[in-house]
């Protein structure tokens, strides 16, 4: 592979330490190397540029059924953007359910190279592997949903860690994926009853037992696997007034669980798109802000990490394994509704939606998910999503570091909003001056997801020894500029090196990439138990035999990159 020598750009880099000093990056045989390790290089001259490692979305809804089912779904969301193919571009299309070639690219362009997809259904696993085989250039994984499985709930429901530890690392290994993902615990299979839990105390219909027992057994088994990420979670009462208490309590139960700590990471819990778990009041005419209070928990609890969740004010695409809040949402717009059933695992719904300035909620939503980040006194911990495409597009990324990073921005929305006074008498963010700077910027998208994934030792910095993944941005960080300027820079790389090969040069996409699927293969003590299990459960409900379910070979997983996990005693 050639060798690349990337001069004289404005370096940010948390996992150097380094805060915009220029300073050389060398690039040799797809890792980042020291300086006197490159004999002939390419030189690539970034002066006046700034200089990150590639981005990591530690949330996203990028493959699968359900992210079909969105497309299919909206031929009108189609209608925002088409793009022929151009050069060794293919075609593309869509807008928040974008193609899975707009997908690639679009990442690229903001400088991303790893995304993980936040949700897969075991069952559908062959065609989530399909479409994120079908993505260009980006690193991809994707967690399998456990927080309604019948298996799980039957074993957590008599405490057997063991087995609901066993039952995972199966699991994991049939579907190749990457981390525990729990999603409304408990109420997606209450929904299948028509009920749902709106807290951590409400029953499981048949299965006794409680989203509280479900998210403490999930953590427990977790950490007794030792797996790269700790347990990923949506929490119950998603999206309703006065449901920061329901967040808050589903926090505490991960206090007093001693992380597995042989991946890097400090926590045992990561909670997802903190911004629709994080309201007041008790309806839609008195909701307000509690980011507050759930920020003053998460900074003073260094066992979990967030995402923020930030609503970008764009018709989008709801889509989520939590049933029972889609069919919440449809009665509340009455817009078209699309519901499923994944048998014995999950289930999952699609709503389009209008984030409007000029609707009240929508601002305050809006207003909540940047307090979240600049209420943060650990960036590291606090990472940048739209849960896309649920808040809005990921391409907003660069939106919302134009808002995170300039006052004038946020003030700029402000004035925007129908109901600004309301709005800011609901929120704290006007009362808020802080901005954050670049550095405090790749610890949200670079250096703080990668530790979180467990892929410190690949992704998130440029230190030697990692993964050449490196963006370069027209973005001068001593210069002032207008704060749409930092849209624009970030939005539109000059230069991406993906696994240290150019897949961006001169702001156009020159590569499709060599991509590679992250999954964790995890090992346990043989439990003839839960097997026997499994084959029963297989005979007796799915439609599926034992033998097509598991996703095997290279024609659904090329070029995997499996991350080993030992907890065998």
């Amino acid at each position: 592979m050639a060798e690349y020598l990337i001069k004289n750009g404005f370096v940010i880099d948390p996992v150097l330490g380094i805060k915009g000093d220029k300073a050389d990056i060398a690039i040799k045989d797809g890792k980042i190397v020291e300086t006197t390790a490159v004999k002939s290089p390419k030189v690539i001259d970034a002066t006046g540029k700034t200089v990150m490692a590639g981005g990591v979305d530690v949330h996203a809804h990028v493959a699968g059924p359900k992210v079909n089912l969105g497309r299919n779904f909206r031929p009108e969301d189609k209608l925002f953007t088409y793009t022929p193919g151009r050069g060794i571009e293919r075609m593309q299309g869509g807008f928040s359910v974008p193609t899975t070639i707009r997908t690639g690219y679009n990442y690229a362009r903001m400088g991303y190279t790893t995304v993980m997809e936040a949700a897969m259904p075991p069952l559908y696993a062959r065609h989530t592997h399909e479409e994120m085989r079908d993505t260009p250039i980006l690193d991809q994984g994707a967690y399998p949903v456990f927080g309604n499985n019948w298996f799980v709930l039957e074993y957590l429901k008599n405490h057997e860690i063991e087995n609901t530890a066993a039952y995972i690392a199966w699991l994991l290994r049939a579907t190749k994926g990457y981390a525990v993902k729990v999603v409304n615990p408990g109420g997606t299979e209450a929904w299948a009853w028509g009920l749902n839990c709106d807290n951590v105390h409400d029953p499981v219909p048949y299965f006794d037992i409680t989203p509280a027992q479900i998210i403490k057994g999930l953590i427990e088994a977790n950490e007794y696997l030792g797996l790269p990420h700790s347990m990923h979670m949506h929490a119950n009462n998603l999206g309703n007034p006065g449901n920061y208490t329901t967040t808050l309590d589903s926090f505490k139960l991960s206090e007093g669980i001693k992380p597995n700590s042989k991946f890097g990471r400090d926590q045992v819990m990561h909670h997802t798109h903190v911004q629709f778990h994080s309201y007041g009041g008790d309806s839609w005419a008195n909701v307000e802000s509690k980011a507050k209070e759930i920020m003053d928990y998460v900074n003073s609890h260094d066992n979990i990490t967030i995402d923020m969740g930030q609503v970008t004010l764009d018709e989008t695409t709801t889509m989520t394994a939590d049933g029972p809040f889609e069919h919440h949402l449809t009665e509340l717009n009455h817009l078209k509704w699309a519901n499923a059933d994944v048998e014995l695992e999950t289930g999952s719904g699609v709503v389009p939606y209008i984030y409007s300035p000029n609707i009240k909620v929508c601002a305050i939503q809006w207003a909540i998910g940047l307090e979240l980040a600049l209420l943060a006194k650990d960036p590291m911990r606090v990472f940048m999503t739209t849960d896309h495409p649920n808040a809005g597009p990921f391409i907003r990324y660069p939106r919302i570091m134009k808002w995170l990073m300039s006052e004038e921005a946020r003030k700029q929305q402000f004035d925007a909003f129908k109901y600004k006074d309301k709005v800011i008498d609901a929120t704290n963010l006007a009362g808020i001056d802080r901005e954050l700077d670049l550095y405090e910027i790749a610890q949200m998208t670079r250096a703080g997801p990668a530790k979180s994934l467990g892929l410190a030792h690949m992704y998130g910095g440029l230190a030697p020894g990692l993964e050449g993944d490196v963006a370069i941005f027209d973005f001068n960080p001593n210069e002032p500029c207008a704060p749409d300027a930092i849209e624009t820079a970030f939005g539109n790389a000059n230069c991406l090196f993906k696994a240290g090969v150019p897949v961006i040069s001169d702001h156009e996409i020159v590569s499709n990439g060599n991509k590679r699927t992250l999954w964790v293969n995890a090992k346990v003590n043989e439990n003839p138990q839960v097997m026997r299990d499994v084959k029963e459960k297989f005979l007796r409900y799915y439609t599926v035999t034992l033998n097509n379910y598991e996703v095997a070979g290279h024609h659904y997983v090329p070029n995997p990159y499996v991350i080993e996990v030992d907890a065998t005693q």
